[in-house]
């Protein structure tokens, strides 16, 4: 009788070896969700710890290390959050992995800001806060010190909602906000201010539109064409040189300002050369890539694969030289005037300073970037590589056509409004395009003459035939409307208002931050 008391206690100790095996699979769950934060917490003790060596000694030196470790948090939120925008339509065409995208752009982030990052930026900044009023070195100290804790927790915050947001803007409203705190309302530039609000509005709509042009050009010359090959055969290399144009004066002006300056003829001339130059490569390179070809939309794509590659290498590139110094800008101001007990207006930046900005950026991206770069590439709208040019054409374009004008906008605003016009072109074009609809017509008697070809030919017949009585069909539910839409509301509602609280929500947690601070130091 013995058996059965044994069979007993093996099914006990089966069920307790499967409860020990479940909790160690929860704990394997749980613990690789923690793996990116507990990384993102050793850089930041990295950042402590490189400042410490190089400030030793020196006057000022708790203050300084204290500011790195800020700082290279600020650096990682940049980079889980703004440098989505120059990968994430090359992620949506699926003309890179997310992987292969996110190793891109950190080594061009990082040769960015290293090699074209400047050596000098503006303590105060854009101007907003007269320097006069803030010129005590300790009042200046805990405004650079909340700016930069309230613009990385407010981009934390965004990259947590999902909501890619101009870090600039949020630096700017962290130095509205101390400013306001240290020296009153008085102290700040209101019509500089104005501007950028103004930015708000117009970089977006601004890189909608240009987006939205360039996908209007590209299905009334190429996608609704009977002969597709011939027609991207004509038109192709023109937009790969309008493109190439337009990030050579892109990096001229923006990615490479700090190493060295071009005038507006010389900038001109860089364009104009370099958009002749591929509009003679690109032939070559569209005839040999259409060999072969289908007359076929998904053919079309991969003539727009490798110019989306490169146009996300080079924008991550402009994007290090630049805005590294959202990270490294304040931190440079709290070095310099620790150490010197002076308040400049503008400021070098140590070499150890610009790598804690350049490897910061660089590995936020890598360890939380992904949340960012499929929203932005795959969830608002969908995204092939024809509608992904347009997007990183919009980028470039839409910056020197507003640099130009004087106009201050926002790339992050520019990149992500683009996807936005792109998206809600589509929506207008396929209700009430006349060519698309004449261009189904002639495809679908084509398909009807081959009908008894293949049980495929009539499938593709219906479809079309579907996709026709839809683009004139009689109005539908305000339900069923906005189920068919091509973008998504939710996700616009969401980011258009984390744009239009950044500078107010990272100005009053920069209030909050001065003053405790003060109780600190």
């Amino acid at each position: 009788m013995a058996l059965p008391a044994e069979l007993t206690r093996k099914d006990t100790l089966d069920k307790d070896l499967d409860k020990i095996a479940s909790v160690e699979e929860a704990a394997s769950v749980l613990s690789r969700g923690l793996v990116a934060p507990g990384l993102a917490l050793l850089f930041i003790v990295f950042a402590a710890v490189a400042a410490s060596i190089y400030v030793m000694g020196q006057p000022g030196a708790v203050v300084i290390v204290a500011a790195a470790a800020i700082g290279g948090y600020m650096a990682l939120n940049i980079g889980a959050n703004d440098v989505a925008n120059n990968v994430s339509a090359a992620v949506g065409a699926r003309a890179l992995t997310l992987g292969s995208a996110l190793v891109l752009a950190a080594i061009f982030e990082t040769a960015g800001a290293l090699i074209a990052g400047g050596d000098v930026v503006e303590t105060i900044s854009k101007g907003i806060i007269d320097p006069r009023l803030v010129s005590d070195p300790n009042v200046f100290i805990r405004l650079m010190l909340g700016a930069l804790i309230s613009s990385a927790l407010w981009v934390n915050l965004a990259t947590w909602i999902g909501a890619p947001v101009s870090t600039t803007h949020a630096v700017v409203g962290g130095v509205v906000g101390a400013g306001i705190a240290a020296a009153g309302v008085g102290s700040v530039d209101w019509s500089i201010m104005g501007a950028i609000a103004a930015s708000w509005v117009v970089s977006p709509l601004a890189g909608g539109i240009v987006a939205a042009l360039f996908l209007f050009f590209i299905k009334s010359t190429i996608i609704y064409q009977d002969d597709k090959l011939t027609a991207a055969r004509r038109w192709v290399p023109v937009l790969i040189a309008i493109m190439a144009g337009s990030f050579t004066t892109y990096l001229a002006s923006k990615g490479l300002n700090h190493v060295v300056t071009f005038d507006g003829w010389t900038l001109a001339a860089l364009g104009l050369g370099s958009t002749a130059l591929f509009w003679v490569l690109s032939h070559r390179f569209v005839a040999l890539q259409s060999r072969g070809m289908e007359n076929r939309n998904q053919s079309l794509r991969k003539l727009f694969r490798l110019p989306l590659v490169i146009s996300a290498a080079l924008l991550s590139f402009a994007h290090g030289a630049n805005d590294v110094a959202n990270a490294v800008g304040p931190l440079a101001a709290i070095v310099s005037t620790a150490q010197g007990g002076d308040v400049e207006t503008a400021v070098g930046i140590p070499f150890w300073v610009m790598l804690i900005g350049a490897a910061g950026i660089s590995i936020g991206l890598l360890l939380f970037g992904p949340k960012l770069v499929r929203m932005v590439g795959e969830q608002i709208t969908k995204l092939n590589p024809m509608r992904a040019f347009c997007v990183a054409l919009s980028a470039a374009l839409t910056v020197i056509i507003a640099s130009a004008m004087g106009m201050p906008v926002s790339s992050t605003h520019i990149a992500v409004g683009a996807v936005f016009g792109v998206g809600f072109f589509r929506e207008w074009y396929t209700a009430n395009s006349p060519r698309r609809r004449a261009y189904l017509e002639r495809k679908m008697a084509r398909r009807r003459a081959e009908r008894e070809a293949s049980a495929g030919a009539i499938a593709d017949v219906l479809a079309d035939e579907a996709d026709l009585d839809n683009a004139g069909a009689p109005p539908i539910s305000r339900e069923e409307i906005s189920r068919r839409n091509l973008v998504r509301r939710a996700h616009v509602r969401t980011i258009v208002t984390a744009w239009v609280t950044t500078v107010p929500a990272s100005a009053l947690l920069a209030i909050g931050a001065f003053h405790l601070i003060g109780l600190v130091f």
